[in-house]
């Protein structure tokens, strides 16, 4: 029997580094897995974006790995768009997954939490939504997750309340509470372990106020909830 463990793997290319986020006060760098992101899940966005909170439960949707933008790194400003908006959101960093995970497991599978943007060409996804079509040119594009670094939760514990804000320029744009969430983090992770296999290294991104709007080349976005981190990225 030939012992597979002794032979080497050749590859056509050379395979892509494992996308990665610094680790607070830690050498060690977490590797990102896959990134979710909820939908509509502060009631006034929802409102903003024409749409009744109450009618429909959030929704996800994905973000490849490889769009992060780390901390002290500019947010590109992308191609064939006219029209980007930030979006704040509270990060969910995982350390284990699995299929249907109880409510009351839920925060188990938590390593720690980050601040994160949701960068999304509205007038792709517009165009998007008006066809039918999926949202990728929207919401998928290279940088559309600027992130900073995991915070774990023996230092941040589990945020329920507290200021989620962003300002542009000093100027704020969205100011919210983590407790206007309209499904909590335990939800968040039982629901779509229902959906998708979670593993570790899966990111969430938990949703945005209200008070989404476009950004400019030059500008400069700081991010921020209130017991986890404020980051800052320019528009480059």
């Amino acid at each position: 029997m030939n012992d597979m463990s002794s032979i080497n793997t050749a590859y056509v290319f050379k395979p892509a580094a494992v996308p990665t986020l610094p680790v607070v006060d830690s050498q060690a760098l977490f590797p990102v897995h896959r990134i979710y992101c909820v939908g509509r899940n502060f009631a006034d966005h929802a409102i903003e974006m024409g749409h009744d909170p109450n009618k429909e439960p959030p929704f996800f949707f994905q973000k490849n790995p490889d769009t992060l933008v780390l901390p002290g790194t500019d947010f590109p400003y992308p191609a064939e768009t006219k029209d980007v908006h930030h979006e704040v959101e509270l990060v969910v960093a995982l350390k284990s997954g699995g299929d249907n995970i109880p409510l009351d497991k839920a925060l188990d599978c938590v390593y720690g939490y980050a601040v994160g943007l949701d960068m999304t060409r509205r007038d792709l996804q517009g165009e998007a939504k008006k066809l039918g079509r999926p949202w990728e040119t929207g919401k998928a594009f290279e940088s559309s997750a600027p992130c900073g670094p995991i915070h774990p939760v023996e230092k941040v514990g589990h945020p329920t309340d507290g200021a989620i804000w962003l300002k542009v320029n000093g100027e704020t744009r969205q100011d919210g509470d983590l407790n206007q969430m309209i499904w909590k983090v335990p939800e968040m992770i039982s629901y779509l372990s229902r959906l998708f296999t979670l593993q570790p290294g899966d990111l969430i991104f938990a949703g945005t106020p209200a008070g989404v709007g476009a950004i400019v080349k030059g500008d400069v976005m700081v991010a921020h909830v209130d017991g986890v981190d404020e980051v800052s990225f320019k528009v480059a």
